[in-house]
């Protein structure tokens, strides 16, 4: 579904390779993590499957395949209609990401105006059809509010709508629960469980934190300096780490939160 082969990405402004020769295959259906500290190079590997790379001030090289289309040296026409449409794309801070003047419902309905020719009141439906979807109690009031009346975790909510409102196969998902508190993103790793249960939409996670990894994804990847050092089945990386970082990474995760995890 998509394959990331030897991607390099080397920015004008640093010495070394933000990404260097990651390879990475997301199987239909199937929830990938990829975890590392900042600076690691997950946020670089996403932008690039996401077309958000900014090309003037980098090079890069490899292949990004979505479904068999190469999308890393795609030109702008290809890449517009891929962005949105096959590809859903949630942020981790989504009050930066969304536009403060724009009520909710227009911003979740935004994609389908991009890539439909849907009817405003068809439009209407799919998102609050959406809004309903991520479980946002009374998903019409929440449809007319600016984003400053929501809480973090609604509007994580209404992020995630407006990503799964023409589905895509796809779900990049960079950070989205960090600024979240413990309760909040339990709930909202319940609700990406259940929406790839039912909708089967294939998702790429990339966190800091594996605990979280853990309870969302069935394979996990690790980056370090740009470098992908240990990928396997999450358990197995768990709780048979290979790598001195990895190993390093879960001695760093609360004790407590590790048993609870085995049990």
């Amino acid at each position: 579904m998509l394959e990331i082969r030897d991607l390099h990405v080397k920015f004008h402004t640093r010495d070394r390779e933000a990404v260097s020769g990651v390879s990475l295959t997301i199987r239909d259906g199937e929830i990938v993590g990829l975890v590392g500290e900042s600076g690691s190079g997950k946020s670089v590997t996403a932008m690039s499957v996401a077309g958000l790379l900014p090309r003037k001030q980098c090079t890069y090289s490899g292949q990004i395949l979505l479904d068999g289309a190469e999308l890393l040296h795609a030109d702008r026409s290809l890449l517009r209609q891929v962005q949105g449409k096959s590809i859903g794309v949630v942020f981790q801070e989504p009050m930066s990401a969304m536009d403060p003047l724009m009520r909710i419902g227009e911003q979740v309905e935004e994609v389908l105006r991009l890539h439909t020719d849907l009817r405003r009141e068809e439009r209407k439906r799919l998102a609050l059809e959406a809004l309903e979807a991520v479980e946002l109690p009374d998903a019409a009031s929440v449809y007319g509010k600016y984003p400053h009346e929501l809480s973090g975790g609604m509007l994580q909510r209404a992020m995630i709508a407006a990503a799964i409102v023409i589905r895509p196969r796809l779900l990049l998902l960079d950070e989205p629960t960090t600024a979240l508190d413990v309760t909040i993103q339990a709930q909202i790793l319940d609700l990406l469980k259940k929406l790839n249960r039912e909708s089967g939409v294939s998702m790429l996670f990339i966190s800091h934190n594996l605990n979280v990894v853990r309870k969302l994804c069935g394979r996990v990847a690790v980056m370090q300096r740009g470098v992908l050092v240990e990928e396997g089945d999450t358990d197995r990386v768990f709780y048979h780490p290979q790598h001195p970082y990895t190993q390093r990474l879960i001695a760093a995760i609360p004790t407590r939160g590790r048993k609870e995890g085995h049990s």
